[in-house]
């Protein structure tokens, strides 16, 4: 309302005043006057509240009432905000239509939780890979859904980075990927793919090299043989003892090459958590520290710190054979004047065991690939060390099956560090270190 429109009711309500004054001194009771002119002018007022209550408890803008002065401007700006609002809910609606058509078009399933993980919603194509029925599983916890205990755990732990991969409940060959995405106030988004291929393919290429690793195990033992008692026949021409030795060194580096194909698809054909034996780690360093020092080229240092006397519980072959790639690598690419530090430590977050050297160091554009198969930094390098490219994808899978994490620090000429990080729950913690 403007100023002129205040000024005309401020001057209607004093010739009011003024009048019931005079009728008031015609009749010897002035303040009478002016008071029944106060309750004529509230009940007025009044009546217009009165109308415009009714007005809104009918829900009817359309049908806005006719009001004098102030209530009419009222009544004008209700109207303008009700309109204002109808057009932000509709383009709203209209917004959330097309995103539940696009999510409903999209090949991979779609799920909505709150921060309970009960099911909000989720499109067509997860409710068909996920055997959803509508919307008669709105409300319902998600694990009651899809019980499958990889998905549980996953579901329950923190780390949403990697999916997993878990058998459909719908079809027994189908295979599913399902991967937490958080965000909003907890909210999280889960998003489906159907991965039945990839894991077809996998499978087939898990197969061929376990096959043909033990295929060739076979002939390269009978080749080496042979190799060797060349090697030390006294007969042969001398001029093909270095072929000999050449032929000799490449028949050893690809037995340890089948051997580590061995050991990963070994890994690999287990999806279960190793199980829980005790393993002295200072008595495994110790060991490894003599190993180390048994080669004919070594770094000049080769430190063991103990700062924990925890047992770990899991695999001894499988610690051994991933503590032992650790080391080996540290060594083979640390010079002789360098040296390797062996430590092992717990904390608050479970046991640590890690391997720092003062070597070559790696790129840092390196680092995120250095655990896949086959992968080397310099293949020149490697293969003059007499590496396979499969220690690291073997340290990863048995990490994976004992619940660790392997991180890596590494500086171009400054050297590496390799810790795996092991859950609590992996160590057997001495009565004397648990009071401490």
């Amino acid at each position: 309302m403007n100023s002129g429109g205040w000024l005309s009711l401020s001057m209607r309500l004093s010739a009011a005043l003024a009048i019931g004054l005079v009728v008031g001194l015609i009749f010897g009771v002035p303040w009478a006057g002016v008071a029944t002119v106060l309750a004529i002018a509230l009940g007025l007022q009044l009546l217009h509240l009165l109308r415009v209550l009714r007005w809104l408890q009918a829900d009817q803008t359309e049908l806005a009432p006719e009001q004098p002065g102030p209530w009419g401007h009222l009544i004008a700006m209700i109207v303008r905000l009700y309109r204002r609002k109808q057009f932000h809910k509709q383009r709203l609606l209209r917004l959330l239509r097309e995103l539940r058509r696009s999510t409903a078009a999209m090949p991979d399933g779609v799920v909505v939780l709150n921060p309970q993980a009960e099911i909000l919603w989720f499109n067509r194509t997860a409710a068909r890979l996920l055997g959803f029925r509508g919307k008669t599983d709105f409300g319902l916890r998600i694990e009651n859904l899809v019980r499958q205990p990889e998905f549980v755990r996953y579901l329950r732990g923190s780390q949403y980075a990697t999916p997993v991969i878990v058998r459909s409940s719908v079809g027994t060959e189908q295979h599913l990927s399902l991967q937490i995405v958080p965000y909003g106030a907890g909210q999280l988004l889960v998003l489906v793919r159907d991965v039945t291929r990839e894991a077809r393919l996998e499978a087939m290429r898990k197969d061929f090299v376990a096959n043909a690793s033990h295929e060739l195990r076979s002939p390269l033992t009978v080749i080496s043989g042979y190799l060797e008692t060349l090697a030390q026949d006294t007969e042969v021409d001398p001029a093909l003892a270095g072929p000999l030795q050449e032929m000799r060194r490449q028949a050893q580096r690809m037995t340890s090459i089948v051997q580590d194909l061995i050991e990963l698809s070994r890994l690999e054909s287990s999806d279960s958590d190793a199980v829980g034996q005790p393993i002295d780690v200072v008595a495994l360093m110790a060991q490894l520290r003599q190993d180390v020092l048994a080669r004919p080229q070594h770094p000049a240092q080769v430190l063991v710190r103990a700062d924990s006397h925890a047992m770990l519980l899991g695999e001894d072959i499988q610690i051994h054979s991933a503590f032992s790639n650790l080391v080996e690598n540290a060594a083979k690419y640390t010079p002789p004047n360098g040296s390797v530090q062996i430590r092992w430590w717990t904390d608050d977050r479970g046991g640590h065991f890690s391997v720092t050297d003062t070597g070559i160091g790696i790129a840092s554009e390196h680092i995120p690939r250095l655990t896949e198969r086959f992968y080397r930094v310099d293949a020149g390098r490697s293969r003059a060390t007499g590496g396979s490219g499969l220690g690291l994808a073997i340290v990863k899978h048995v990490l994976q099956r004992h619940g660790a994490q392997l991180s890596i620090e590494s500086e171009e000429g400054q050297g590496s560090k390799f810790t795996c990080d092991f859950p609590r729950e992996r160590l057997q913690i001495p009565v004397k270190e648990a009071v401490v």
